[in-house]
């Protein structure tokens, strides 16, 4: 039998993340969206201790590494969304480290994940800043085609040697450990010596050779941190490649991009349900002649933004079920619900803006911070096109 309803573990941590989100979160981006302002890295870090102390940052890691050990990924949906409904730039902030753990987690061996996992913990429930980690994948010269790297290691004795450069990393600028993929082999030609060829390795701060760039300026969530981050002849010990021989690679990279995108799809629908109940309030309040929700115009697309929101939570749900189930994705599930939750972000707040008439293209009101916001989860772990395409390949291979 299906069931719908949440546990009361589910319930505590749902209304938790969204007292934090409405009580700290929202008003502090507000405040400096309104001014025309980043929030300042001092105000940032003291909602990062608050959140770490409540324990919204390393619920999913394991107890026995110190992390709160909510193994169940629905959880963790539940927490994104109601964070991302706050505001996106500062979910991004506090959750983005989680991307970086779970290459590490995805490429390395479990004594792997045991050395470097628990400094993002915190098992003392302490208000202080955790472990921040990077995930450095994307690459000037290489996006989607993830095969294609530029960035080389190269084994020297004991050691490897690494050069390259990565673009728009999340955290790259504030990261203590960097979780970086690099091709190993300077031979591969086509797309299955690459694919072979790629490793992950653990590269931790203050690393000669290790240059991370400056903010990027983004139109969109801007409280995260975005930026270049450069290796030049970085030497690491032999210890700090992720995984073995025979594992840690692309099968690493694949399960840590599908793992991930229910969260970030489950990021756009915060961003979606924000402009929608906004939109809500506005329609019953906006009075022309009578309050103009009782316009058919308005008044269908709240209800389609209603029935959308609905049927995107429904996948994030299931996709999170199976991963927590240990469930295969057979149909690119984790695929759908990034897709989906991304493109209906950016929808919703056009609509969101439309309701609102002028008042939408002004800064009074927030439904235009939440389009920029929108745009970039159409773009980042995978571009709307490069699901489309993961789910035709798990399409191709369905037996019919």
């Amino acid at each position: 039998m299906v069931d719908f309803a949440l546990d009361e573990e589910q319930k505590m941590m749902q209304e938790m993340a969204h007292d934090f989100a409405r009580d700290e979160i929202r008003p502090l981006a507000d405040k400096y969206y309104h001014q025309d302002e980043k929030i300042p890295e001092e105000e940032l870090d003291e909602l990062v201790k608050k959140a770490n102390a409540l324990r919204l940052m390393d619920h999913y890691f394991p107890a026995e590494i110190g992390g709160l050990g909510i193994e169940d990924k629905l959880t963790s949906c539940l927490i994104g969304e109601e964070l991302a409904w706050g505001d996106a730039g500062i979910q991004v902030h506090l959750m983005a480290s989680g991307l970086g753990a779970k290459a590490i987690h995805a490429m390395g061996t479990e004594e792997q994940a045991r050395h470097w996992l628990p400094r993002f913990c915190n098992p003392d429930n302490k208000p202080v800043i955790p472990g921040i980690a990077a995930f450095c994948l994307t690459e000037p010269g290489s996006g989607s085609h993830v095969t294609g790297l530029g960035t080389f290691a190269k084994k020297d004795g004991s050691d490897w040697i690494i050069n390259g450069t990565k673009q728009f990393i999340t955290n790259g600028s504030r990261a203590d450990v960097y979780a970086v993929v690099a091709q190993t082999d300077p031979d591969a030609k086509t797309t299955m010596e690459q694919a072979a060829g790629l490793a992950g390795f653990v590269v931790e701060k203050g690393t000669k050779g290790l240059h991370p760039g400056k903010d990027y300026k983004k139109w969109g969530v801007l409280a995260s941190d975005t930026t270049e981050v450069v290796f030049e002849n970085l030497r690491i010990p032999g210890e700090n490649r992720l995984g073995t021989g025979e594992s840690g690679g692309m099968m690493g990279v694949y399960e840590t991009l599908e793992a991930t995108r229910v969260l970030v799809g489950i990021g756009a629908l915060g961003i979606a349900r924000a402009a929608f109940e906004t939109s809500l309030d506005y329609a019953k309040t906006r009075v022309q002649k009578q309050p103009i929700i009782k316009y058919q115009a308005v008044s269908h697309k709240l209800a389609d933004m209603e029935m959308k929101i609905q049927a995107a939570r429904a996948l994030c749900w299931k996709a999170a079920w199976m991963a927590t189930n240990d469930v295969p994705f057979t149909r690119g599930e984790g695929s759908q619900a990034k897709l989906y939750c991304s493109e209906l972000a950016v929808e919703t707040c056009l609509n969101a803006i439309q309701i609102h008439g002028g008042y939408g293209f002004m800064k009074e009101y927030n439904v235009g911070r939440w389009l920029n916001d929108a745009v970039v989860f159409k773009i980042w772990e995978g571009t709307s096109e490069i699901q489309r395409n993961t789910i035709v390949r798990y399409l191709n291979q369905l037996e019919t």
